[in-house]
């Protein structure tokens, strides 16, 4: 690890200060706040001033505080969803490749269904029908990038059930169990980490697409896309509060790319 990163390029660098400075604001985010997540403290829509280095939203509350909460609501319920949809869809695609037959058909004609449909559109859907609180976002969203990530860890799964390793493990009586986990998992481990980083940008970026349209992260809680949605109309203004959000959110997405290309690239083997 140590010689991986003092090979690593400035892109990659660039990613891992950003990604650890987010870290940083979202875990201590209450002692780098000047004010409470949900404090009104002035009026309604101020300039920045030394009191208020980004003024204030419709509300009268901090700007400045509600961006860095909203780090942390965020990308908690990011990572969180990922985090979800990754352990049901590789789960589900080594069972899979690991069965096959009657088992692989249905888990992958199921997945099939559940991929036709866009994925906001299904959230908006589901997100009406069950409501918007924070478990059923992450639940929802989990669900449906879950079938994304079982295509993926299939093929990659499918690549290694037939390699002579695996074999001889089930051979010598190996359970399906140890197949999955001691013999394919560790080798498909690469590129899943990669997809990993690549599936938590899209996740973060439908949930601020979510928020911005008023089914994701509901108030009084921050979030970016909320954020963007609620003060809009200050461009119109010559006001560029709104783009801070806005943003971050490409920020952190942009930084995150930079990581699963250097990732990509180390697996690879590549020479510069």
């Amino acid at each position: 690890m140590t010689r991986h990163l003092r090979k690593m390029p400035l892109t990659a660098l660039f990613g891992v200060v950003v990604i650890v400075i987010y870290a940083v604001v979202a875990i201590f985010a209450p002692l780098i706040a000047p004010h409470p997540e949900t404090a009104i403290v002035g009026q309604e829509y101020l300039p920045w001033s030394d009191e208020f280095p980004l003024g204030t939203d419709s509300l009268g509350r901090d700007m400045l505080s509600r961006l860095i909460y909203a780090a942390r609501n965020t990308l908690g319920i990011a990572l969180a969803t990922t985090i979800i949809a990754f352990a049901l869809g590789c789960s589900a695609a080594l069972v899979a490749a690991t069965m096959q037959g009657w088992v692989d058909q249905a888990l992958s004609r199921a997945v099939d269904v559940m991929m036709s449909i866009p994925t906001l559109i299904t959230s908006l859907l589901l997100l009406t029908i069950f409501g918007t609180s924070v478990l059923n976002l992450i639940l929802i969203i989990a669900l449906l990038y879950s079938t994304v990530v079982f295509r993926i860890a299939r093929a990659v799964a499918m690549g290694i059930v037939v390699m002579d390793y695996v074999e001889a493990a089930r051979i010598r009586g190996e359970r399906m169990a140890w197949v999955m986990f001691r013999e394919v998992l560790p080798n498909a481990a690469t590129p899943l980490v990669a997809e990993f980083g690549l599936r938590f940008t899209f996740v973060f970026l439908t949930i601020s697409a979510l928020s911005f349209l008023g089914l994701g992260v509901q108030p009084p809680l921050a979030d970016w896309g909320a954020m963007v949605r609620e003060n809009a109309s200050l461009i119109t203004f010559g006001d560029l509060t709104p783009l801070l959000p806005a943003g971050a959110i490409a920020l952190l997405t942009l930084a995150v790319n930079f990581i699963v290309d250097w990732m990509l690239h180390v697996a690879s083997g590549l020479k510069d």
